[in-house]
């Protein structure tokens, strides 16, 4: 009986997960590559990232006391 029930529950988990795909899917946009939108976004956070400590090191330099 325990059998039965834990191919219930994972054949109901199983579509669930499928319709959470489809709902995420229909969000990004048809045709839209979710690794090339992640790819993106940590490629443009990187670039932020070198211009931020570039950033931080110019105003330390500058606000830095000469001896």
């Amino acid at each position: 009986m325990h059998a039965s029930f834990s191919a219930k529950h994972t054949e109901a988990r199983k579509k669930a997960l499928e319709e959470e795909i489809e709902k995420l899917q229909a969000k990004l946009g048809e045709g839209i590559d979710a690794e090339k939108v992640v790819q993106r976004h940590i490629t443009l956070l990187h670039k932020y990232n070198e211009a931020k400590d570039a950033t931080q090191v110019s105003f330390f330099n500058s606000t830095r006391p000469r001896i």
